[in-house]
């Protein structure tokens, strides 16, 4: 806990779950947090519900001020709101919207913005996605300070952690972002002395990733099983990845790559001892978790059961 003479005027940003731990993090401090900045709150599920957003919701539960307006670049009054609020620091976790120069410039102690990446690797909106999917041993977790480019700024902190063998795009996001969470606080009060001098990235190291759509969850067959339980994990939850049965779209939730080898064309669904693979390109992929379009998911047994000419048929067409 700080004390009153060494409280800062903190503006928080993030609007999904996972950016929660990091506004926990920073109520903890003792600094005041005076504004909450998220996304509008937007419709949800079949009923088309009004749902807070879970930064939104979070924030409220701690009885903070909640900010939503739909675009700071767009919306003079809210950027002149913003600047009322007279901030020592703005700190931004998957905010999801630009912040105009003048806003993040705002702050005597600067913008600092937490990126789920070791950059200047993996810059962009899929960090995580693209960590897994490459099949990197290890990733992290990276502290800048925001300016005009995308995730280009200088580097204040980072801190690495590996990658787990079977962990998924959601978990290693969340756990990537707690990480986050006491990186920041650990490096706050040094920053705040003026202590840290943050670092150009190195531009030779520099590395894009693009926004991901339901096409980049299509599984090509002839890909190695080793790329393809990669894409499973990396792509989960969202866009999942999925193959074509019959001419319907099955999902594959989750998958191992198996110890046999492919005797059959890429593609071919076989019975395993215990269970049901496919062929690939190079090994075969386990089956785990499958959902037929429109279905409920299914654990790969349970699956073959209910569609018995399954084994032996030919996905992806």
């Amino acid at each position: 806990m700080t004390t009153e003479g060494n409280k800062l005027n903190i503006i928080f940003m993030g609007t999904p779950k996972v950016a929660v731990p990091v506004l926990e993090a920073l109520e903890k401090t003792g600094h005041q947090l005076v504004g909450i900045y998220s996304q509008p709150d937007r419709q949800s599920g079949r009923g088309r519900r009004v749902n807070p957003t879970p930064v939104k919701e979070a924030a409220l539960g701690l009885g903070l001020p909640v900010f939503q307006p739909a675009s700071l670049r767009r919306d003079e009054a809210a950027r002149e709101e913003l600047a009322r609020l007279h901030p020592d620091l703005i700190v931004v976790a998957a905010y999801g919207l630009f912040l105009p120069a003048e806003t993040f410039g705002l702050p005597r102690l600067n913008t600092l913005n937490v990126h789920p990446s070791l950059l200047p690797r993996y810059r962009g909106p899929s960090p995580v996605s693209a960590a897994i999917l490459n099949g990197d041993a290890k990733t992290g977790v990276t502290l800048i300070q925001l300016d005009e480019g995308m995730d280009s700024g200088p580097i204040v902190a980072r801190r690495t952690t590996p990658i787990e063998p079977n962990e998924t795009c959601d978990a290693l996001t969340e756990r990537l972002f707690r990480m986050g969470a006491d990186l920041l606080v650990d490096v706050l009060p040094a920053w705040a002395r003026g202590e840290i001098r943050a670092e150009p990235q190195v531009e030779a190291q520099v590395t894009i990733t693009s926004r991901l759509s339901r096409e980049d969850g299509l599984i090509d067959w002839t890909k190695s099983a080793v790329h393809i339980a990669r894409q499973v994990r990396a792509y989960h939850p969202w866009p999942g990845t999925h193959t074509i049965w019959q001419g319907k779209t099955v999902k594959i939730i989750a998958a191992t790559v198996s110890g046999g080898v492919a005797s059959r064309p890429a593609g071919t669904v076989a019975a395993l001892d215990g269970g049901v693979g496919v062929a690939t390109g190079d090994g075969v992929l386990e089956l785990r978790s499958l959902q037929m379009e429109g279905k409920r998911p299914a654990n790969a047994s349970d699956f073959v059961q209910g569609y018995q000419d399954f084994v032996g048929s030919t996905l992806g067409r």
